[in-house]
């Protein structure tokens, strides 16, 4: 009871400090930060706000303290990472994000969590290298939480992921990446969907051997469902339904696979596809307008033999 009561005068105490005395708090904190005593500053940064939140005379004070603490952490983690006491940095930059996000400054927020990532890009490096990849992942998935505009970590879990057999959770990965838009990550997008076509095509040749066409469909329908877009998928699928001879199906989704196609020979092949669906159903004409337009890659010479023989 002696300690409670002694605690409870402890408590009443700091909650009865002035307009002054945490003004004085304040300016110490301040103090301490110029002098790059970012420890010594958010101690009493968190202080001025613990103590001055209730009240109204430090208002702009505690705004202040608490835009500011979020930096002290920010820079208390890049001395760590300058001594390469990369737990510490990892400590410190967490911090500074948390707080940031508490306190709305989410440039701040942004800034660490971006060293959050980066630090766990180094620490799963050595696993990746090592061919380790579940270690690997497991630190990867961390940073990518933390700052998922690290393209070049993302590349490395998503590589991880389908080494590991993970192949779903890989192209999500992937996916997020190629989707980006800004021209710094142009290298990384195009990586990105190069990795994607390697694993895919791997995993549909193992799928082409055993026969299991419905097995193929059903997994490009899934990456589909998330992307409807995606030329890769829609290949893929295509490829599988007239594998399948399900030519109704080709017919079905034939335009739709050729439009999302970026590049002139996948859109040929598509075409072509679409022409032997056709010319299997005997529909003459219209096998002739889909082989008209396969006019580039390995399709355009089956295509042309196709048409001499329509057309005789």
């Amino acid at each position: 009871m002696k300690k409670i009561f002694v605690s409870a005068v402890a408590l009443m105490a700091a909650l009865s400090l002035s307009a002054q005395d945490v003004t004085t708090l304040y300016n110490e904190a301040g103090a301490a930060f110029n002098a790059k005593d970012f420890a010594g500053a958010a101690a009493k940064f968190e202080q001025v706000i613990d103590l001055g939140g209730d009240n109204e005379e430090v208002a702009t004070q505690v705004t202040t303290a608490k835009s500011t603490l979020p930096k002290c952490y920010y820079y208390l983690g890049g001395a760590a990472i300058k001594t390469k006491n990369y737990d510490e940095a990892l400590k410190n930059f967490s911090k500074s994000a948390e707080l940031a996000e508490l306190y709305g400054d989410m440039s701040q927020a942004a800034k660490s969590n971006g060293w959050v990532a980066k630090i766990y890009q180094l620490q799963g490096g050595e696993a990746f290298n090592n061919k380790d990849y579940v270690t690997a992942a497991g630190i990867f998935e961390k940073g990518y939480k933390a700052d998922p505009d690290n393209t070049a970590m993302a590349l490395n879990l998503a590589m991880s992921y389908c080494e590991m057999g993970e192949y779903e959770k890989g192209m999500d990965i992937y996916e997020a990446i190629a989707s980006k838009t800004h021209p710094k990550y142009a290298e990384d997008v195009a990586k990105a969907k190069e990795m994607m076509a390697l694993y895919t095509n791997n995993k549909v040749a193992e799928m082409q051997t055993a026969g299991d066409f419905d097995g193929i469909i059903k997994l490009a329908d899934a990456q589909l469902e998330k992307n409807p877009a995606s030329a890769l998928f829609q290949n893929v699928r295509l490829q599988a339904y007239a594998n399948k001879k399900d030519y109704d199906k080709v017919i079905e989704l034939a335009q739709a696979a050729a439009d999302a196609q970026t590049e002139e020979e996948d859109k040929s092949l598509m075409y072509y596809l679409l022409g032997a669906a056709y010319n299997a159903k005997e529909m003459k004409a219209q096998a002739i307008s889909a082989f008209q337009k396969v006019t580039a890659g390995p399709a355009a010479e089956n295509a042309k033999a196709a048409l001499a023989e329509l057309q005789k």
